[in-house]
């Protein structure tokens, strides 16, 4: 039996469409089940007192997954860190939203982020401000970073590898500055380096730490202690200069 030169031509398409729309089909599932994960986790941050809704809009943007290693994407929306290695974490949702909502940005700020890590961190402060500059002391995790936010489009964030304890003088002064690491008592060149109004926010201490919240006003600075934490400690000239637990210093030198 001869098969008609049209059937041909009708099975060649049939198979080219196919082949072309079976991975486009898997990739809007794939995007589908992600973004659902996203929303899940939003709506949770809500209840758990996240108000401001550009911080809300920018969670549900960012793509989680995206920046954790493969073999822990399957928990990238569970409210708990998650290991990227070299012994540093990617942080838990819940006090990325609370200290992006504790900085109080606006869009047209300019911030200094000590600890890329990442880079998560880096991409949801990228759609609260104008520009991003994140610096990272381990150079794996910056130049992948990098190479991430890069790829996904995050333009307004600058990235350098390096020591965090000495800010970054080229750009400053900045409207906000937040680690993402725990120095046992803040570095002086951050709080030199925020603008006057500015916030700092930054995990403080040794072992249990707490969240603290830096103002610089006309006539110095205001310390606000907001929440314990558990974060990596900051490394570097940080853990070079540590005072011990027992020390009476402040958390901040507060220098006018």
């Amino acid at each position: 039996m001869k098969i008609s030169s049209l059937f041909i031509v009708f099975l060649i398409f049939t198979v080219a469409v196919i082949t072309i729309t079976t991975p486009l089909s898997c990739q809007h599932a794939d995007e589908d089940h992600w973004n659902a994960k996203r929303a899940k986790l939003v709506n949770s941050l809500a209840k758990k007192g996240i108000t401001d809704k550009m911080v809300l809009n920018s969670m549900m943007t960012v793509p989680r997954h995206e920046f954790v290693p493969k073999n822990q994407r399957s928990a990238s929306y569970a409210d708990h860190p998650l290991p990227i290695g070299h012994s540093q974490t990617i942080s838990q949702p819940y006090i990325v939203a609370y200290m992006c909502q504790a900085l109080k940005l606006t869009g047209n700020e300019k911030v200094l982020e000590i600890g890329t890590g990442s880079g998560y961190h880096a991409a949801v402060l990228s759609l609260l401000s104008k520009t991003v500059y994140t610096i990272e002391i381990i150079p794996e995790l910056g130049n992948t970073a990098a190479k991430l936010l890069d790829e996904l489009g995050y333009v307004n964030v600058k990235v350098k590898v390096g020591d965090g304890y000495q800010g970054w003088q080229e750009f400053a002064p900045f409207d906000a500055v937040i680690l993402t690491a725990a120095p046992p008592q803040i570095p002086q060149p951050l709080l030199d380096q925020l603008n006057v109004g500015g916030r700092l926010l930054a995990p403080v201490g040794v072992g249990w730490q707490k969240l603290v919240l830096v103002e610089r006003t006309e006539d110095g600075f205001k310390e606000t202690e907001l929440l314990p934490v558990v974060f990596v400690p900051m490394t570097g000239e940080a853990q070079q200069n540590s005072v011990s637990e027992n020390d009476s210093k402040p958390l901040s030198p507060l220098r006018k």
